[in-house]
């Protein structure tokens, strides 16, 4: 399939199903872009296991793996390494910023978050890559 016709797939990991929705509506204006969803860090793993994802939106809160433990995990695995990650929680704290982006996050976001804002950012990271 040439370039031209490929789909980017976006995987949107947050426990809050209204969350992953509005971050799939945002990302609605892209082009060529479609969205998978998990809800939790482990579903996250095991839909890199099962499809391809050419970035991922990471919330860091969630009740069975921190969001970075799934970065790490992202990060230390050679088929995933170059996945584009694009944190978006509520943490606000410089400190989880410089933590997120040194574990291997591309860009960090804070909710609440402008539509606008997310979709220029995962469309600037999916035609970098």
């Amino acid at each position: 399939m040439s370039d031209d016709l490929k789909m980017n797939n976006v995987l949107v990991v947050d426990d809050s199903p209204t969350m992953r929705r509005m971050v799939i509506t945002s990302l609605g204006s892209l082009r060529k872009v479609k969205s998978t969803q998990a809800g939790s860090g482990l579903e996250a793993i095991e839909r890199l296991a099962i499809e391809p994802v050419d970035l991922m939106v990471l919330d860091l809160n969630m009740p069975d793996m921190h969001g970075m433990e799934v970065i790490g995990f992202v990060r230390s695995h050679h088929a995933y390494r170059n996945i584009p990650i694009v944190v978006l929680t509520t943490k606000g704290e410089e400190t989880s910023r410089t933590e997120a982006l040194a574990a291997g996050a591309n860009r960090y976001l804070t909710k609440p978050f402008d539509p606008r804002q997310l979709a220029d950012v995962v469309g600037s990271l999916l035609h970098a890559s």
